[in-house]
């Protein structure tokens, strides 16, 4: 199982403590399929700071392939991170090098290697994704809480598994997701928070709860959620087992600080 992530990465600065942790979503995803048992590449650019080999260092210690990640001349991606009762609230984010970025031929080529191509909607790669799709590639993408977004209406023809992130169960989310199955995904998904998880594959709503779990950190929660998801379907795995895969991913990183 062979997967690569594109696009952004940045360091996670928890405000109280000065500690500093290797994110973002496109990261995560690769770090997380990784601990599952899948092959994961990761193509991002990285700043010519302290921070930037702190990132690369930290991904490669996880067994994600970095031979993708550049380092740019200029900072390191960074986000604020302030925790309030045990949730992660974010604060100013300072995009540095990454703000800039795109894909060159060769490393396109590099991504049509793998089985699946995974972003997310700050990684500035949803331009590739036609070509992706071109490649024979399966996609996902993580449209994160901007659901109002532009590319909610043209992405999903190029995007087999649209992840959202929203708060309950309503009208209002199982539209959306009806919507996007129609644009031309293949599963539409999104997770809500203490309320599971909800599903869409043209046919049928599929839904899963969480388990009960001590909280330390949320960060992170939504990208295992994704990882195990993917790996599930990539496994073969049903819709219904993918959501508990997802759900038991993201059970295990809510329990430490940080996203790993």
């Amino acid at each position: 199982m062979r997967i690569v992530t594109v696009g952004d990465n940045c360091m996670d600065v928890y405000q109280a403590s000065g500690k500093a942790y290797p994110g973002g979503n496109p990261v995560n995803v690769a770090v997380y399929l990784t601990e599952l048992g899948a092959e994961a590449a990761y193509i991002g650019w990285v700043g010519t700071d302290i921070y930037g080999d702190i990132m690369i260092q930290a991904i490669q210690e996880k067994g994600v392939n970095t031979s993708r990640v550049s380092k740019k001349t200029g900072k390191t991606a960074v986000t604020q991170v302030e925790m309030v009762d045990n949730d992660r609230k974010f604060g100013d984010y300072d995009e540095g090098v990454m703000a800039h970025f795109s894909l060159t031929p060769e490393e396109i080529n590099f991504a049509g290697n793998y089985q699946l191509v995974h972003s997310g909607i700050w990684g500035h790669a949803d331009k590739y994704f036609p070509e992706f799709k071109q490649k024979g590639l399966i996609t996902s993408f993580d449209f994160s809480d901007q659901l109002n977004d532009d590319l909610v209406q043209t992405l999903p023809p190029h995007v087999d598994y649209p992840f959202f992130s929203y708060t309950q169960d309503d009208d209002y989310i199982r539209g959306l997701l009806m919507e996007v199955k129609q644009r031309g995904a293949q599963i539409a998904v999104a997770t809500l928070g203490e309320n599971g998880s909800l599903a869409y594959d043209g046919e049928r709503f599929y839904t899963y709860g969480v388990g009960e779990v001590d909280v330390v950190d949320t960060m992170g929660a939504g990208d295992s959620f994704i990882a195990g998801f993917i790996y599930g379907r990539l496994k073969g795995l049903s819709i219904e087992a993918c959501l508990e895969l997802g759900a038991a991913t993201a059970a295990k990183t809510i329990g430490y600080f940080g996203a790993w």
